[in-house]
């Protein structure tokens, strides 16, 4: 777990963070899971990781986030 800290940590933009760090960790994350048959939802504090196995339902879920998210924006005054 440090490991992983200190690769996410060392990261200077969210771009390298998302490109060398988030998406090789989902990558793997997703292989685990789809070998072992797992469908997760790992809730924490102030994130969720959605794993289903199935593509259109991640597309579902990605598109119930982002409506989500943009319905909780300010609107422009």
């Amino acid at each position: 777990m440090r490991d992983l800290f200190e690769r996410m940590e060392a990261e200077k933009t969210a771009e390298a963070l998302n490109d060398n760090v988030i998406i090789p960790f989902a990558a793997a994350l997703e292989e685990i899971c789809r070998a072992r048959g797992y469908v997760l939802n790992i809730h924490g504090e102030a994130s969720n990781i959605v794993f289903t196995g199935d593509e259109q339902d991640a597309e579902a879920i990605y598109r119930l986030v982002e409506d989500y998210l943009a319905a909780k924006k300010p609107s422009p005054e």
